[in-house]
């Protein structure tokens, strides 16, 4: 399977009338704490300078990136959060550590929505700006430390089974802020890219215009479903009118064995919207919350 193109993804034709849209790193994988821990923060700390403090940083980016809403949002918009947050804690600002603005990324997320590195090597063409090639080191280096370290990570129980069970009238698409190259790979090592009619990362946008490039118009509303582990996949379900599906983070397991015994056969008999989904939703929204512990700590600290 080789990267996809924007333009493959408009011009994709139902072979179903169902079509279900799959995150994968948290949701099909149990990869987002090795990858977050062991590659994206030890980078993190080291291109951004921030090994005075370290223990902040790596708490500051392991609630951006996976105990709080912003889980599972693009990897440049989360640098950015996590240096904002980090710069505003008392702890940081009395050693007097200097946190990078990356002014020209945060110019560059704001006008372009295919937010992986091929894009960035190209605004970094344009416009050499040094602290862009500083976030694409970071980048590069992550990637790297994904390929070495990610490895002998099969999908959850029940994700094989559930994708056997939608293949026979489901048309099935990754739909992902990974990098496309490291989606194929690891669903390739796993032998499941088959059940895949497309797989979609960072480099075709967000997940929103994934769904909207290959649904839009093809498909009834109701016979559309997202399946993720993160609010921005409850985003870009509303964004498409699509139905949603949580794995709710920490109970991936106990997610998976309900889509396959329950989920699948209300979607396909049309049960699934209504009281159904808004319980899995208010679920889901209970599990990950918004504000950082540290402010919670220090709330109690002043009482």
């Amino acid at each position: 399977m080789t990267l996809l193109t924007p333009e493959k993804l408009k011009s994709f034709q139902p072979k179903h009338k169902f079509l279900i849209g799959i995150d994968s790193d948290g949701c099909v994988f149990d990869s987002m704490e090795i990858k977050h821990k062991e590659c994206f923060c030890p980078a993190f700390i080291n291109h951004f300078g921030l090994q005075a403090v370290s223990r902040y940083a790596r708490e500051v980016w392991e609630f951006v990136n996976l105990y709080s809403t912003t889980r599972g949002f693009n990897r440049f918009k989360t640098v950015i959060r996590s240096l904002d947050l980090l710069a505003e804690r008392p702890e940081v600002q009395i050693r007097k550590v200097e946190i990078p603005k990356l002014n020209g990324l945060r110019e560059w997320v704001k006008r372009e929505t295919r937010l992986g590195n091929p894009a960035l090597e190209s605004e970094i063409e344009r416009n050499p700006d040094p602290e862009l090639k500083r976030v694409l080191a970071w980048s590069l280096d992550v990637n790297a430390a994904v390929r070495k370290i990610v490895h002998n990570l099969p999908p959850f129980p029940n994700v094989r089974e559930s994708l056997e069970k939608l293949k026979t009238n489901t048309d099935i698409i990754v739909v992902s802020q990974t990098p496309g190259e490291a989606l194929i790979r690891e669903w390739q090592e796993n032998r499941i890219d088959s059940f895949a009619e497309l797989i979609c990362g960072q480099e075709l946008g967000t997940k929103a215009e994934h769904l909207q490039m290959v649904a839009g118009g093809k498909y009834r509303k109701e016979n559309v479903l997202m399946v993720g582990d993160a609010p921005g996949d409850l985003k870009a379900a509303q964004a498409n009118k699509a139905l949603f599906y949580p794995v709710n983070p920490g109970k991936e397991e106990a997610s998976w064995d309900r889509f396959f015994n329950e989920v699948v056969d209300h979607f396909f008999n049309g049960t699934y919207a209504g009281a159904f989904e808004r319980e899995r939703i208010e679920e889901f929204q209970s599990v990950l919350p918004e504000k950082p512990p540290w402010l919670i700590r220090i709330g109690e600290e002043c009482f």
